[in-house]
Parts: C-alpha cells; structure tokens; sequence
C-alpha cells in the first residue's frame, strides 16, 4: 500500500470576472462543488471567495491529476449554475485557473485566508490578489494573456 496526499490551493474566476455568484446563493454553489470533490475522493477543507471567483483548499488522491479535478469542477459545477435560477448572470468560468501546492502544516493557514475573502476583498482586487499569489510562486505571468478569456 502506498500513502500519499497533495494539498491544493485552487483559484479560479468567472468569466471576464463577472460578478455572477450572488452572495446569498454562494453557499449552493460551495455545496455542489464539495459533493463533486466528494465523489472524485477528494476531501475539501474550505471553499469560499466572491462574486468573481472562489478559493478552493482541497487534497487529492494520487490517481487524480490537479488539470483533471479542475476540469471536472469546472465544467459539472458550469453546467448546474447555467441551469440554476439563483445564477442568472453566471456565463460560465474563466479560461484559466491557479493551483498551488502546500503542506497539511500550511493548512490552517490556508484555510483562514479563504475565510478572510470578503474582508481580503474590501483592501485587494483580484488581479491584484491572483497576480500576487501566482508571482509569489515563483511562476512568471505574461501579461498578454492574464486574465483573458477572448
């Protein structure tokens, strides 16, 4: 028997960042995307975020790459708001997405700061958080193709 785990931290936005997930609904939407990381055997520590985008802290089993989780959330979770009357505005997510690994030592850490969005958010916008995240791991962003969905 092998033992392993990878914990990620995952970000990803709406489409050109619409702010398309209500606030009094983002819960629904968190539910729906555990129960999907619940059947591909993933176990989720915090899901949370914004109208434009969410934070998923999650671990994944060995034989599920970070790519395919992510697709499959994406497109499942898609497919449920575009048919959902409380997502009226939600067109779909965007192109891109971030995935960092981390340690179970930083989980509680990770775990706070998605907690602490809406008060990150009053100080930060995203482009700012996400370029700032993706640049504090050492990945080097082209700014012709951040945030882009056309």
């Amino acid at each position: 028997m092998s033992y392993t785990t990878t914990f990620y931290h995952i970000v990803f936005r709406t489409y050109r960042s619409e702010m398309s997930i209500p606030e009094e609904h983002e819960r629904e939407l968190y539910a729906y995307i555990f129960g999907i990381a619940r059947k591909l055997n993933c176990q989720t520590y915090r899901i949370g975020g914004m109208p434009d985008h969410i934070h998923l802290f999650v671990s994944l089993p060995a034989t599920l790459p970070l790519a395919s989780f992510v697709q499959q959330v994406k497109t499942a979770s898609s497919k449920w708001m575009k048919a959902n009357p409380h997502f009226p505005a939600f067109h779909g997510w965007g192109h891109e997405y971030a995935g960092f690994s981390y340690s179970i030592r930083d989980k509680n850490k990770i775990v706070g700061y998605i907690l602490r969005q809406k008060e990150h958010h009053k100080r930060v916008s995203f482009a700012e958080e996400y370029r700032d995240l993706v640049e504090a791991h050492g990945i080097v962003i082209d700014d012709r193709y951040f945030l882009r969905d056309d």
